[in-house]
């Protein structure tokens, strides 16, 4: 059971820790905001619904919020400094249009 309990902890650091890099993603100059979203978030935000894309509070349900999480990133939250300018625009965009306010 000790090794089982260690596994399992061992396994969650590391998703943890992938989770809360720098990524080099750039998008396309063309791309979505939502082929953005699917490239770069999902591995971490999974959408709730074919039209819900995920929550957010009502603090950072504003654009300029969503662009400052994505590039600069948190503890749990790669940064994406490369999504910038309209690209970021329309990430932004696409997130504040497709998900719930709480």
């Amino acid at each position: 059971m000790k090794k089982l309990n260690f596994a399992l902890t061992i396994s969650a650091l590391f998703i943890l820790v992938g989770c809360g890099t720098s990524r080099d993603y750039t998008p396309p100059a063309d791309a979505s905001g939502e082929k953005i979203f699917s490239s770069a978030c999902t591995e971490c935000h999974k959408p709730l619904s074919a039209d819900v894309a995920m929550v957010l509070s009502e603090k950072v349900a504003n654009k300029e919020a969503i662009i400052k999480k994505f590039q600069s990133g948190s503890m749990r939250m790669p940064a994406f400094k490369n999504i910038q300018g309209e690209a970021a625009d329309r990430l932004a965009e696409y997130v504040l249009t497709n998900s719930q306010v709480k």
